[in-house]
């Protein structure tokens, strides 16, 4: 296995929208193994294949003792309850926003193995799979804070591109 380079903002691949995948390879099972890796050292709960350059649905995921994967992701139900809470991003490293979300979120994807699975998250699991999935379409967490705060972050990052 091997560590992936994090895009970081300012990556244009991280306003792309990800492709369906087709097909799995012995190339993506490795490419899994090693986004897994990638999360964990890095740390994180999450991660997306648009965050290290794959433009690909696909992202793994990691809280507290469950894990996976999931393809081609959908968001096919949301509870009518919404929390706000502190959200980063390894893509957007050093930054933490209040950002609001649906408290429970229910997603239809496929497996390592192509094969249909249906996931309920929760709380911290449900925040992963939104954060996740916005990556997949192009969409970071500063898009979904207040324009104050956005304005605030955008200024940040543009340091840190800058080496300010």
């Amino acid at each position: 296995m091997a560590l992936l380079r994090i895009r970081q903002f300012g990556d244009p691949v991280l306003r792309e929208r990800a492709k369906e995948i087709e097909e799995i390879t012995d190339v993506h099972r490795r490419f899994i193994d090693d986004m897994i890796e990638t999360m964990r050292e890095a740390p994180g709960v999450g991660l997306a294949a648009t965050q290290v350059g794959v433009l690909e649905r696909l992202f793994v995921w990691e809280v507290e003792e469950d894990h996976g994967v999931l393809i081609n992701p959908v968001i096919v139900d949301r509870s009518n309850e919404r929390f706000t809470e502190p959200e980063g991003c390894l893509s957007l490293p050093g930054l933490t926003y209040e950002v609001e979300r649906d408290y429970e979120v229910t997603v239809q994807a496929l497996d390592a193995e192509m094969k249909p699975i249906t996931i309920t998250g929760h709380d911290l699991l449900a925040r992963v799979f939104q954060h996740e999935i916005d990556h997949l379409d192009g969409v970071l967490f500063i898009d979904k804070i207040a324009e104050g705060e956005r304005k605030e972050a955008l200024g940040i990052l543009r340091d840190q591109v800058l080496g300010l």
